[in-house]
């Protein structure tokens, strides 16, 4: 009998969404050997010379121009795509994107990103008959992602999904299951073998994560990160700075940050294991990153949320008692002295997260599987094939 086949895109604008779609791409092959799943940067993948300029130009405006983001988002926050804007963005980027389904065939397209999500909608309405599922990975709900070719949308909170209902879209298009996190997120690990790894003491310890882009702005590491390392001698710091090793390294020429128990972590795809060996999480408010920390039940300390969805997301975790933005240094001096003087009681803390977030009714993986095993088979959209060869 053959597989079914799951197409998950995402795009490549910060790296939640994409991490999101390999989550989920690892928790349907986990849940089922009937499965096969491929995950694309569709931006990316059709435009690769192209793409990372687009993606390069985003960051810029979104680190050094917050307040313009946030106006750009507020300003649309309500309004859906028109048909002439996902025309627009069709024709200019994701032209191919037919030619790419024509090829795999797959029996649903599940998208991590708004723009993938209209393209895809807009491919339904002119005749493609493939179920499109719609994951939102923040949790709050733009304009941007509401679409009616959406079969449904897989949302993180019954608040999403009652903003969604709030916009039109009917009841049983909506389904919370949480974002997916990859299953790595979901066991334990030996934290005297992730420390032995890494080499790192068994000593109250701080994750600090600098965003998608491993990046911290100017004021940010003079002001956040200096103070930080300043409690070194009692509290082991992780900063994990991803891909931006010019960071790392400027930071290492720094002698703040050449402390014995100051360790400035590059790129790596063990960040499940350090979660593990983390009492707390001082982060930029990303729903895939303080998903993860959720799922690990690590407490979150959040700084400068990027005006729109990360301000959403920051109020949310807040008001839920998953962390708190942080506001001043003594909100820093108040959590590393719980660290260090009533550790049980945040021990407890991490065990009430933990729990609280493994109640989730259903994982996304599961409404998919079962909406496949009801489904009919699907015919596809012809298309023209003037678009790298892909396979699975």
């Amino acid at each position: 009998m053959r597989k079914k086949r799951i197409l998950l895109l995402s795009e490549g604008f910060g790296k939640g969404h994409t991490q999101a779609a390999h989550a989920l791409s690892g928790e349907l092959r986990q849940s089922s050997s009937d499965m096969i799943t491929r995950v694309i940067e569709l931006g990316a993948f059709l435009h690769p010379t192209l793409a990372p300029w687009v993606f390069s130009a985003y960051r810029r405006t979104v680190t050094s121009q917050p307040r313009l983001y946030g106006m750009l988002y507020r300003n649309h926050y309500d309004k859906r795509p028109s048909r002439v804007a996902s025309l627009v963005l069709h024709r200019i980027f994701y032209s191919q994107t037919k030619a790419v389904i024509k090829q795999l065939k797959p029996d649903m397209i599940v998208c991590t990103h708004p723009f993938p999500s209209i393209i895809v909608s807009r491919l339904k309405r002119a005749g493609l008959n493939v179920p499109l599922f719609t994951v939102i990975t923040d949790y709050d709900v733009h304009g941007t992602w509401i679409d009616s070719a959406v079969d449904k949308y897989l949302v993180s909170t019954p608040l999403v999904r009652e903003r969604l209902m709030d916009c039109g879209v009917q009841d049983k298009r909506i389904e919370v299951t949480g974002i997916p996190v990859h299953p790595n997120f979901r066991k334990a690990h030996s934290k005297e073998q992730i420390r032995q790894e890494f080499g790192l003491k068994a000593m109250p310890t701080v994750m600090v994560m600098g965003g998608g882009w491993g990046v911290f702005k100017k004021e940010e590491k003079e002001e956040m990160l200096t103070y930080l390392a300043s409690w070194s001698k009692d509290i082991q710091l992780l900063i994990c700075l991803g891909t931006n090793e010019k960071a790392r390294l400027q930071l290492l020429e720094e002698d703040a940050f050449r402390q014995p128990n100051v360790h400035l972590i590059g790129y790596t795809t063990e960040i499940s294991k350090l979660m593990d060996i983390s009492d707390l999480l001082v982060t930029k408010p990303g729903g895939m990153t303080c998903t993860e920390a959720m799922a690990k039940g690590i407490p979150m300390l959040f700084y400068s949320p990027i005006p729109g969805q990360e301000e959403k997301n920051c109020t949310y975790f807040q008001e839920n008692g998953y962390g708190q933005r942080i506001t001043s240094v003594a909100m820093i001096d108040h959590w590393f002295k719980l660290l260090l003087e009533q550790y049980p009681e945040l021990a407890k803390r991490r065990t009430d997260i933990r729990e609280g977030y493994n109640e989730e009714e259903r994982s996304c993986a599961t409404a998919i599987i079962e909406y496949l095993e009801q489904s009919d088979k699907r015919s596809y959209i012809q298309a023209s094939s003037k678009t790298p060869l892909i396979q699975w």
